[in-house]
């Protein structure tokens, strides 16, 4: 799914409350996460974007 976002495949992620440490595992092995960022919403779900040019690749 991050690599997804990363090819701009997928404009954002929406990640749940209940996906939340699943994704966190993923996320902080995932090689450009520094790229990612994300916009919390009150009902505990936050959606994550891909910044491009911010990879350094």
């Amino acid at each position: 799914m991050l690599n997804r976002l990363k090819n701009g495949e997928l404009k954002n992620i929406k990640i749940k409350p209940d996906e939340f440490v699943v994704f966190q595992r993923a996320f902080m092995n995932f090689d450009t996460r520094k790229s990612i960022f994300g916009k919390a919403h009150q009902n505990g779900e936050i959606t994550y974007f891909y910044e491009r040019g911010n990879d350094n690749e």
